[in-house]
């Protein structure tokens, strides 16, 4: 029992790991960008809802504000942050130096700002990790001797319905057709009138709203935050990114539930010391077997969503 136990709570985890994992699959699979500011936007959520609840708007512009304005101003200031981004480190560098850009440049700045944001945050609060009382709560449900947490199955339901929508979105809308033209062939696409200047920051905003939704999830959950909190989560969602499947959001899915429960098992068996060896020497071993990842497609990179 223990060990089913355990398995569930890998399944909860990887809820989490499944978000962000989706989030480097849309910037991998249509632009083959593999952007370093995601772990730092799941932070700014956290860490934004946190400084919300605690204090308020900065300069003493508010006191404490209620969690539900909180939690979106956080998801308000994670989409802004992920436009930031790709105007400095997409747009800009594709206008000014062309296609001498792709991948490295704007790989490299994104790492610019993920230390930048980071440090900043660092400087105004410090480097503690925060609890967020105002907005974390424990209700368990016993179902036959197995334990659910309610923030953990909330986040579960949330990652997999967003996956579900983004799914039907990419597949079915207009903006759908242009983003995985743009991933297949943008030369092409743009030939054939697709506007990959409007349609780029939609990936962008996607991103920002899938990290923010990730970062208050895990606050939520584990009651939590730190400057330190993407770090971690980041690594471990690239990870399932690539055992599920390079450009595949379902594949993104599968390997972050992977990882959840990889990461329990050895915790469980080996303890948390381990943790880091097993899911990495997953990885290795998935990149050796079957490099594409579980769902991949045998051409990794564009084009699959």
């Amino acid at each position: 029992m223990l060990l089913i136990q355990q398995l569930l709570n890998g399944v909860m985890l990887g809820s989490v790991y499944v978000t962000v994992a989706v989030a480097f699959t849309l910037t991998i699979g249509v632009l083959n960008f593999l952007n370093f500011t995601i772990p730092t936007l799941f932070m700014l959520a956290g860490m934004t809802t946190w400084a919300l609840t605690t204090w308020g708007v900065p300069f003493g512009l508010t006191g404490p504000l209620p969690w539900p304005i909180a939690l979106i101003a956080a998801i308000v200031m994670t989409i802004a942050a992920s436009l930031l981004v790709e105007r400095f480190t997409f747009r800009y560098m594709k206008t000014k130096y062309g296609d001498s850009t792709e991948h490295a440049i704007p790989l490299v700045s994104s790492l610019g700002f993920l230390l930048i944001i980071e440090n900043l945050i660092r400087i105004g609060y410090g480097t503690e990790s925060q609890r967020i009382s105002a907005i974390s709560w424990e209700t368990t449900v016993n179902v036959g001797g197995l334990f659910f947490r309610a923030p953990q199955v909330i986040s579960l339901v949330v990652a997999l319905a967003i996956v579900a929508v983004l799914t039907w979105v990419i597949k079915r809308s207009r903006v759908g057709r242009g983003l995985r033209a743009i991933a297949e062939n943008p030369d092409a696409a743009n030939i054939l009138g697709v506007d990959a200047k409007r349609l780029v920051p939609i990936i962008f905003m996607l991103t920002g709203l899938l990290c923010g939704l990730a970062g208050i999830l895990f606050a939520i959950n584990y009651g939590e935050v730190s400057p330190q909190m993407g770090e971690d989560i980041g690594s471990k969602a690239i990870a399932g990114m690539v055992i599920g499947g390079l450009g595949s959001i379902w594949g993104a899915v599968l390997g972050g539930l992977i990882i959840g429960v990889t990461e329990m098992l050895t915790i469980h068996f080996f303890g948390a010391d381990s943790v880091q060896v097993m899911v990495w020497g997953l990885l290795l071993v998935t990149l050796f077997v079957r490099p594409q990842g579980l769902l991949g497609h045998h051409s990794i990179g564009k084009g699959k969503l």
